[in-house]
């Protein structure tokens, strides 16, 4: 009787399966789908062990100013005063533990995927040499900041088109000493912030910049980054490094020197999605990943790299925020010598202290860490890890 039953059982699920999947794959077909992606080839995610050994060190750091202010994305200081801008569209100053509003660029309403646009998202954010701020924000473009006075100024507007191309999510930004020169990217022509996951997952190229705040000409520099991200000068000014992060690697481009215009890899097959880049006191540089790149572990990113078609099925049918679910929780920051060796790392994993780290700016033996969507700053003691 049970193999009689068990194959009833099996034909009515087979059927059942049947008529579920084929209108599934009818109504898939016909889909629109909202990205194109291209097979991007990655290598097999570097193991993680020596310097990347998995630990709990972020775990030590400290959440301040917790649901007073939300995703401060980079952070920089003028003395012991901290500056952010937040998800918000504000770009707030932290004094003495109180946090106090000194400018928007976009306008109200905020809050939802909708009102981003007008909103406005302030990214990255660098201190200049008269301590203004020069802030890159996602819809607006590059603006210039009095932190004293909170006036703003348009520096490179996002209507305006650079070599025939729309400026879609302006990200990061890294300045000289003279302030003469701000490196920029643009992390897609096509995309908004608010759609990054279809950036990460179409793997589209775009960008880094060049802007001159005395001839007030931008010009491009690279084109072909998959999703370029965090920039960082060197501590000589003579090469800009750029966070490629569809491509988990770091490219770095000479601005200065013999090798004036030329580009190479700086690091490349990164265990995770790198995001923003700042100097680090060692003379190295501090790597903030988005995403991690789990090895031995499942990697989804990996997974749907050489496979347009998953991604085409996944996006017909599931929101962005709804496949950033599948992606697990892990905070990962690593430490870069000079030549881009690893150093060391330090990690959250299951996002349990630290979620969604952006950015590890170092200050003052502390560093902090900022965060694309979490209501607060952590800081970690450099000396207690």
């Amino acid at each position: 009787g049970s193999t009689y039953s068990s194959k009833v059982f099996r034909v009515t699920f087979l059927t059942l399966a049947a008529s579920l999947t084929v209108p599934l794959l009818g109504v898939t077909v016909l889909l629109d789908c909202p990205i194109d992606p291209q097979p991007i080839s990655l290598k097999e995610p570097p193991l993680l062990t020596g310097v990347l050994e998995p630990n709990i060190k972020l775990r030590k750091a400290e959440r301040l100013w917790e649901n007073q202010l939300v995703g401060p994305e980079s952070i920089v200081n003028i003395g012991d005063v901290l500056f952010t801008g937040t998800a918000d569209g504000k770009i707030i100053k932290i004094e003495a533990g109180e946090i106090q509003t000194i400018a928007r660029i976009g306008h109200g309403p905020c809050g939802t995927r909708e009102d981003e646009p007008t909103c406005g998202r302030p990214l990255g954010i660098r201190v200049g040499p008269n301590n203004t701020l020069f802030v890159a924000d996602a819809y607006y473009g590059l603006y210039e900041v009095n932190p004293g006075t909170g006036e703003t100024k348009m520096l490179v507007s996002t209507k305006t088109l650079i070599e025939g191309q729309k400026l879609s999510f302006v990200n990061d930004l890294t300045v000289t000493r003279d302030g003469r020169k701000i490196y920029f990217t643009d992390s897609s022509s096509k995309w908004q912030r608010r759609d990054y996951l279809f950036l990460i997952m179409e793997g589209t190229d775009d960008g880094l910049l060049e802007y001159d705040t005395v001839t007030k000409e931008v010009k491009v520099l690279m084109v072909g980054l998959r999703f370029p991200n965090g920039v960082q000068l060197s501590p000589a000014e003579d090469f800009v490094l750029v966070q490629e992060t569809a491509m988990a690697r770091i490219r770095r481009y000479y601005v200065s020197g013999l090798m004036k215009g030329g580009a190479d890899m700086f690091v490349e097959n990164m265990p995770g999605l790198p995001d923003n880049i700042r100097l680090s006191s060692s003379g190295g540089y501090w790597v903030a990943m988005s995403a991690v790149r789990p090895n031995p572990g499942f990697s989804l990113l990996d997974f749907l790299s050489e496979k347009p078609w998953i991604k085409r099925m996944i996006f017909k049918l599931l929101s962005q925020e709804t496949v950033m679910k599948f992606v697990p929780k892990y905070s990962l920051v690593v430490e870069l010598s000079e030549t881009g060796s690893y150093r060391r790392s330090f990690h959250d994993p299951n996002g349990v202290t630290v979620a969604y780290v952006s950015e590890a700016h170092e200050h003052d033996g502390y560093l902090y860490l900022g965060s694309y969507q979490s209501p607060f700053i952590c800081r970690l003691n450099l000396q207690h890890v």
